[in-house]
């Protein structure tokens, strides 16, 4: 790849200010596959002016432009769409299929879904006598994760693209190749000099000047509960926007009269998706305790079925987890479940048979959970299903809402009628009835812990946009 060791600030390819470089692993070999290098304050600051130079020209441009500017950017990704899902397979692991059919998919789905968005959306409205305004709120801080590393960048660029803004990307340090690829992507299509820029480097350096920074006006972070806090705190003394997308610990209510072989065999096979490195992944399995061991024998049956292994191999269900300290944290976590009294179903510490290289987790279920247990209150971000009986339908909703999070729930049962009853009760941003995927036009973000502000479709526009009011602007 070009470009692993620069930065792309004002519409060049630029050397950074310091000498640091950070080695990117291959999770599924433990191999160095390239280097990075880490920013600096000094990197930062030179990104930020350059986009606010460049604000005052992209916020006057027409809409018609701003569509003109996503359909190159699209037809560009599309040319780059293997390069991008091969970079993903090789700096977080996901296998061949999961990186092209959702990892990179999901990047163009964003890009696609943006621009039908911007065709029919009003910046301006009349109210009365009065006009009401939608502008680009001014430069955004994107710092986006690993984990669906070009789905987070693309559901921030996009529409902040669209809203007319300018911005400055600090991808995850530790997958930061498709980063590189989709600046190349939106260099090919011509984005204006200085309105999107990228800089490399860690939290604690590259993401705390950007969050602290006078001339940026907004954050949109994407990652743990943690990070988002110092970011917060950060951006406070500006008194910015700051909108997160943090954990999970997302409850799966089945109710008694669900398909069990279904419900059951799809929600583990869910949480196993992408190794278990998703925020909204369904890791607490409610089942009514009349049917709880029928359940444990359908989760324990699906967990021998999962293939772990090189991504690359066909027929591998799912690969390593991205890092060896990501590794370790699971490991910790699956101890200590252990150590509380959780039953292991199947799985448990260590690494799958036959697979001493790479960091790879067993699939893993504990039965007789309770709610107040370790593993059942943190994100654990790996393969692992916590089962947690409950008596009574109202049971089963108190204890899903006991969390400190609320991004996703999710809800199985015969009759939609009484799913949606359920539904609205759940204190989530999300909530999934029997199966649905995710729609990229509905609103994404959770209560609570779990983050503020939205993404996706109109909301995700909506988040980089100021609002004002001018009134008397026509005669009474």
């Amino acid at each position: 790849m070009e470009h692993t060791t620069q930065f792309y600030i004002n519409g060049a390819w630029v050397e950074p200010e310091g000498s640091s470089r950070l080695d990117v692993i291959n999770p599924a070999t433990e191999q160095v596959i390239a280097q990075i290098a880490l920013g600096t304050e000094a990197d930062v600051n030179k990104a930020v002016a350059a986009a606010h130079d460049a604000f005052p020209a992209w916020s006057a441009t027409a809409k018609e432009e701003r569509l003109a500017l996503l359909d190159r950017i699209i037809e560009a990704y599309k040319a780059r769409y293997n390069d991008i899902a091969e970079a993903i397979t090789q700096e977080i692991g996901a296998p061949v299929t999961l990186a092209q059919k959702a990892q990179a998919a999901m990047g163009l789905a964003h890009l696609k879904t943006t621009r039908d968005t911007l065709a029919d959306f009003a910046f301006e409205e009349q109210l009365g006598t009065s006009h009401i305004f939608r502008e680009p709120i001014g430069v955004v801080a994107m710092i986006t994760p690993w984990n669906w590393p070009i789905n987070q960048i693309a559901a921030k660029v996009a529409p902040a693209l669209a809203a007319g803004c300018t911005m400055v990307l600090k991808p995850s340090e530790i997958a930061p190749l498709n980063a590189i690829l989709f600046a190349e992507v939106l260099e090919e299509a011509g984005v204006p000099a200085g309105v999107f820029n990228l800089v490399n480097g860690d939290g604690p350096t590259v993401g705390t000047a950007l969050s602290a920074h006078p001339d940026v006006a907004m954050v949109s972070f994407t990652g743990s509960t943690r990070a988002g806090i110092l970011v917060a705190k950060n951006a406070a003394d500006t008194v910015k926007r700051v909108a997160q997308e943090l954990g999970g610990k997302s409850p799966n209510i089945i109710l008694d009269d669900a398909d069990f072989q279904k419900a059951v065999a799809g929600g583990f096979r869910h949480v196993c998706n992408n190794s278990g490195q998703s925020c909204n992944a369904p890791t607490r399995m409610l089942l009514p305790r009349s049917r709880y061991e029928e359940a444990v024998a359908i989760a324990k049956a699906t967990a021998e079925k999962i293939v772990v292994g090189d991504p690359h191999q066909e027929g591998v269900t799912y690969g390593p987890v991205v890092s060896e300290t990501q590794f370790n944290k699971i490991q910790g976590l699956i101890q200590t479940a252990i150590d509380e009294g959780a039953r292991v179903v199947t799985g448990g510490p260590g690494k799958p048979e036959g697979l001493d290289v790479g960091y790879y987790v067993r699939p893993t279920i504990f039965a007789d959970v309770t709610n107040d247990m370790t593993i059942a209150r943190e994100e654990v971000f790996g393969p692992v299903l916590v089962l947690i009986p409950y008596d009574t339908e109202e049971e089963a909703v108190r204890i899903a809402n006991d969390t400190p999070y609320g991004l996703s729930a999710y809800v199985t049962s015969g009759s939609l009628e009484r799913a949606q009853k359920v539904a609205r009760q759940l204190r989530a941003g999300m909530v999934h009835i029997n199966g649905a995927p995710m729609d990229p036009r509905a609103p994404f973000g959770g209560y609570k812990q779990s983050g503020n502000g939205r993404e996706f479709g109109v909301h995700g526009l909506l988040e980089f946009l100021e609002t004002k009011s001018v009134m008397g602007y026509v005669a009474a």
